[in-house]
């Protein structure tokens, strides 16, 4: 049996220059619990600290290696967790430090087989908040043979030149909220039941990549170095047994699965990616809101579940939810622009004549309230009587104002726009009748019916109703007169 220690240790707060953290603290009690949870870990042998002093933080180290000397068990294990402000010296524990050469020594000093020391610290910043200070060399931590050891493992949330990252959408650090997500058991990668430290490190480390290259930040790149001594590789947590007050949830495949306690507004418990294999959360009896991300809308809704319940999440439980643009601060919340294309069908401008038939092209601009979209249409009409032939191209260019409303899965669309086109008339007769080209303006709106294919994908359905202006010969004279023109557009849209 092996005797488990932790020392977790979370602080929002660094030195005066440093801004204030979010979720340092909140990153500590959560891996604090995954150990007692799902580790083995007795709650007596787990030391949480929040918010304390270097000073504090460096007791209880040496306090947790006495106790682990005392038990005197065959096989031994400590972990040391920090999350908060650091620099390549030192962590920042408000206005004092706990130097980071300290801090290894005492690890490697432990009487327990096997010691790792994880540091997640970083600097913040906007949007994505950036945790810890300045970007400099990376932590001093030698990694060669200072001491004989059965193990030792050191994890750090991001590469020497890197600042590690925290968001307020998963209310948590990147590396932090994936190491304990994965530990409750995603990253079992073998479905073995076990998740051990290289599957929970290589399980963070890659959803933080993912994540984080998303960020204006930037990619955040983990590191990782082992001196296991021939061990093999250690067990931190068991998801895959079912003990006498624990539950397990299910998650269907192909999709992303966030797990929060009690309600949409609860804590986050866990995620649960899209390209996951092993699909099965370990977690406390009670009542969960589960949220699923599939290409077109979400599935979200409550589950209960009972001590030694299995239970598997079924889209039937679950509401359906449209994606909705959420307005943050006083701002209107933008959609991604796209590109527009798709074929057009207008009625004639010349009398007597066929359907103009041709494409439609544009960009649209959402700017939140209305939507903008420059646009390019070609399109050939024809008109034939006893005598003659003629074959019209029309080339216009205009400019598109919409406005839209959600209605269930559909977006309805009003829309008003004005443009100019170019029209190019040929004719063909057994006389002499030369080719003309004229300008016209027209203006206009319309309605548009866009359905979502995708989260990236549209199509649409639009009719319009325009006044053409443009130059008649009639008779001896030549005037410009208006012309009402029907079209029907069908395009597709694609986000960028």
């Amino acid at each position: 049996m092996v005797a488990r220690f932790a020392l977790v240790i979370g602080n929002d707060t660094g030195d005066h220059d440093e801004p204030q953290l979010r979720y340092a603290e909140h990153d500590a009690e959560r891996f604090a619990q995954a150990l007692v949870d799902l580790g083995g870990f007795e709650p007596a042998n787990v030391v949480t600290l929040r918010g304390g002093d270097a000073e504090s933080a460096r007791a209880a180290l040496i306090a947790l290696n006495e106790r682990v000397r005392l038990a005197a068990a065959p096989d031994s294990m400590l972990v040391v967790y920090y999350s908060g402000h650091a620099d390549a010296e030192a962590l920042h524990l408000g206005a004092s430090n706990f130097a980071l050469t300290q801090l290894e020594q005492l690890v490697r000093g432990s009487p327990a087989q096997f010691r790792m020391l994880v540091v997640d610290a970083c600097r913040s910043g906007a949007l994505t908040r950036v945790k810890g200070g300045t970007v400099q060399a990376p932590f001093p931590i030698q990694l060669g043979d200072a001491l004989a050891a059965d193990g030792v493992v050191f994890w750090t949330a991001s590469a020497e030149s890197e600042a590690a990252q925290e968001s307020d959408q998963i209310k948590g650090s990147f590396f932090s909220h994936y190491l304990v997500s994965g530990l409750a058991g995603p990253a079992d990668a073998d479905g073995d039941g076990n998740v051990t430290t290289a599957e929970a490190y290589e399980y963070a480390r890659a959803a933080t990549l993912r994540a984080s290259s998303r960020t204006l930040a930037g990619t955040q790149h983990p590191t990782f170095r082992d001196e296991l001594a021939g061990r093999d590789a250690i067990v931190l947590t068991r998801p895959g047994t079912l003990g006498h007050n624990r539950a397990q949830l299910r998650m269907p495949a192909t999709r992303d699965v966030l797990v929060l306690a009690g309600s949409a507004d609860g804590p986050m418990v866990a995620e649960v990616g899209v390209h996951d294999a092993t699909r099965t959360l370990n977690v406390k009896p009670g009542t969960y809101f589960v949220r699923e991300r599939l290409e077109t809308h979400l599935l979200e809704g409550t589950v209960h579940v009972s001590a030694g319940d299995v239970h598997a999440i079924d889209d039937k439980d679950l509401a359906r939810v449209e994606y909705i643009q959420v307005a943050g601060k006083g701002r209107i919340a933008r959609s991604p622009d796209r590109i527009e294309a798709g074929m057009l069908v207008r009625t004639p401008l010349v009398a007597g004549g066929d359907p103009c038939t041709g494409a439609i092209a544009g960009y649209a601009f959402d700017l939140g309230l209305v939507t903008i979209a420059p646009r390019l249409s070609v399109c050939r009409e024809t008109a034939r009587n006893a005598f003659v032939e003629s074959a019209t191209d029309d080339v216009a260019a205009d400019l598109r104002v919409a406005h839209g409303w959600r209605v269930g899965p559909i977006q309805l669309q009003a829309q008003a726009e004005a443009g100019g086109a170019l029209l190019h008339q040929q004719f063909h007769t057994t006389g002499d009748a030369p080719a003309r080209t004229s300008a016209a303006a027209y203006f206009g709106g319309g309605g548009s019916v866009v359905f979502a294919l995708s989260r990236a994908a549209t199509a649409s359905v639009t009719t319009e109703l325009d006044t053409f202006v443009l130059r008649r010969d009639a008779q001896m004279s030549s005037r410009w007169e208006p012309t009402l023109s029907l079209s029907a557009v069908v395009a597709l849209g694609l986000a960028l």
